[in-house]
């Protein structure tokens, strides 16, 4: 049996990794709410909160519904309630990754600053406008049911 140098052992894992990723990708397609959401919540840890958003869609949410008053920790101390609400997304919330796969929330500051920066305006607007037109969909399906 050949002996195998250390840099083509680093090629082989990295080529299996990529196999078992995509392994895991074509099931998660086949099972989007059950292979993705176990892998990235951990066997037993606690149950999160899957989202069909991405990592800085979810971040805009929450920042809006803080910014607004409509959903808060602290409402007296700003930066209290910015730090809470990040610990709260990052405990309670996986987002949707690359392929759909659910993904754990390690950090999220930087998002929530970019939130804040409206660094990225047309993505911020871009975003408002798929959150109304959720809304109003919502609104005409009730008008269709009175």
């Amino acid at each position: 049996m050949k002996k195998v140098t250390v840099g083509e052992l680093s090629v082989s894992v990295e080529v299996l990794f990529t196999k078992i990723e995509q392994f895991e990708s074509l099931l998660g397609q086949r099972y989007p709410n059950t292979l993705n959401r176990e892998s990235a919540i951990g066997k037993g840890s606690r149950f999160k909160c899957a989202s069909q958003y991405n990592k800085n869609e979810i971040a805009q949410l929450f920042y809006i519904l803080m910014d607004e008053g409509i959903l808060f920790f602290d409402d007296i101390n700003e930066k209290e309630n910015r730090s809470k609400m990040q610990k709260f997304i990052e405990d309670n919330f996986t987002y949707s990754g690359d392929f759909g796969n659910q993904v754990s929330i390690g950090t999220i500051s930087k998002q929530f600053s970019e939130a804040k920066g409206f660094t990225y305006g047309d993505s911020h607007l871009k975003f408002l406008d798929k959150i109304i037109r959720v809304l109003q969909t919502r609104r005409a399906k009730i008008d269709l049911k009175s």
